[in-house]
């Protein structure tokens, strides 16, 4: 769709967990899968992550939610298959109940040999899954000035798009008391968690490329890879894109097209405020982190701070405020159903809610831990493939 003069576009990726039906364990079993099973990948969509038990599968360009939906089912598709040949099953969510993390078979090559060498013992706890947005500025190079300018901008919605998509709230084998423990991991590299803001692309490039001239960034093609950047949201050199990548895992189908049909429409709003000479008002990284630790401990079921109101406010009200623009918006894009899901989400939890639930359901009806984190596991592999 054209906004503002910028033909947007849409792309996702999501990283997969490789379940074991036997153990409901992580199953370090990616190669054989991609090694054996070429013909199950069309347009090469499927890669290998960090560990041997992950998979993460892109999506192709698309030009509305309509098309995302498709991809997102067709991906899980491709992988549930795939998976299946080997007698293995996948989940979709930010971390596994009980997986221990040192027991993992890390994947050989270059990248994740330098990776695993600078980030030292804390790359050996990156057992973590995540769902990345891509939002495209159209071809134009003048458009990556536009691009950092509403990134800085989108920072603010971060710990919204967090809260909704929450879905990792065990971490081997303990209830962490956080709706996304992914993000503790996450954040215990360098570069990631919620970025500054940047006033042009030429101010992030320089930021780059000091990056790459003191050797904290690898060179790839004789530039900096800035891929090793892991802001929760970013500019992807490879795509030429914005990526959106704070979002934990979603479980169900439906919930993974609500943060893109989410991410969308905050865009579009943005865009239009730009059009009109006007921008979302820009509030500082401290005062964002905030919100993204709120977003982190509690989901949705507890309050998040409206800066404007300087108060605190439930989730659900700072989320559906101006909400009626937003639908608006939607119902131009055509994802109208998919924004509304918002409103499923709040009213019957988050990924993490469910699997809370079924642990406490699952030991109320006698199963000790081991059988409980089983039956997390079984429910995350069963609401994976609904519908697909």
């Amino acid at each position: 769709m054209n906004i503002a003069g910028i033909d947007l576009s849409l792309g996702v990726e999501e990283e997969y967990q490789i379940i074991n039906p036997k153990t409901r364990d992580l199953d370090s079993y990616v190669r054989q899968c991609l090694d054996e099973g070429g013909q199950f990948t069309p347009e090469n969509s499927l890669r290998p992550e960090l560990m041997q038990s992950q998979i993460e599968a892109g999506s192709s360009v698309c030009s509305n939610v309509r098309e995302i939906r498709s991809e997102i089912i067709r991906m899980r598709g491709v992988v549930q298959k795939l998976a299946g040949e080997y007698g293995m099953t996948i989940a979709s969510a930010g971390t596994h109940p009980f997986a221990d993390w040192s027991k993992q078979t890390f994947t050989a090559g270059e990248r994740y040999a330098r990776f695993l060498h600078d980030m030292a013992g804390v790359a050996n706890q990156m057992l973590t899954f995540g769902l990345h947005v891509h939002i495209g500025f159209g071809q134009d190079r003048k458009n990556r000035d536009l691009m950092i300018e509403i990134g800085s901008q989108l920072r603010y919605f971060l710990p919204h798009i967090l809260a909704i998509s929450t879905s990792s709230p065990f971490w081997k084998g303990r209830n962490t008391g956080l709706k996304s423990y992914r993000s503790v991991i996450m954040e215990m590299m360098p570069r990631t968690g919620i970025p500054s803001s940047f006033h042009s692309f030429s101010e992030y490039q320089a930021f780059v490329d000091l990056l790459g001239q003191v050797g904290s960034l690898a060179e790839t093609n004789g530039h900096p890879d800035a891929t090793m950047i892991w802001w929760d949201l970013r500019f992807n050199p490879k795509f030429d894109t914005l990526e959106i990548r704070i979002s934990d895992a979603c479980t169900l189908v439906d919930e993974a097209v609500c943060v893109v049909a989410m991410v969308q429409v905050i865009v579009v709003r943005l865009l239009k405020l730009y059009r009109r000479n006007q921008s979302w008002r820009s509030y500082r990284r401290h005062h964002i982190v905030e919100n993204k630790w709120r977003a982190m401990r509690y989901g949705i079921e507890d309050k998040l701070i409206d800066f404007g109101k300087k108060t605190l406010v439930s989730a659900q009200e700072l989320m559906t405020s101006g909400m009626e623009k937003d639908l608006e918006n939607a119902a131009e894009l055509g994802s109208l159903k998919d924004v509304g899901y918002i409103e499923t989400i709040l009213k019957n939890g988050t990924s993490a809610d469910r699997q809370l639930a079924e642990y406490k359901r699952a030991k109320n009806d006698g199963a000790d831990d081991k059988e409980a984190f089983q039956a997390v596991v079984d429910h995350l592999c069963r609401e994976t493939v609904l519908g697909v």
